[in-house]
């Protein structure tokens, strides 16, 4: 089936130092790939997405590079603020989703 692995997605984070989530991807599709975010006392809000490989995708200082070689979407920020601390979750899914 499918699946998604990713490093610890809790980060408590001190400003100005770099961020990254690792994940990593198992599908036999091309599936449209994830980020979403979770910041305290809130739901679940979409932080980027990707629809086909190699796909490069940024928003909010944030990027992440949908890579088919190494099945990789990983989640990178230079520069965080103590605001971006929160829960980052990995996720595939349909690319009509």
């Amino acid at each position: 089936g499918d699946s998604v692995i990713q490093t610890e997605g809790q980060m408590t984070l001190s400003e100005g130092t770099s961020l990254t989530v690792n994940c990593s991807y198992k599908t036999s599709q091309y599936p449209a790939l994830f980020w979403y975010v979770q910041y305290p006392g809130e739901g679940l809000q979409l932080l980027l997405k990707a629809v086909k490989a190699n796909d490069k995708v940024s928003n909010k200082g944030f990027e992440a590079t949908y890579d088919q070689e190494t099945t990789s979407f990983h989640l990178e920020k230079a520069s965080v603020q103590e605001s971006d601390s929160a829960v980052y979750y990995c996720a595939l899914g349909d690319t009509v989703a």
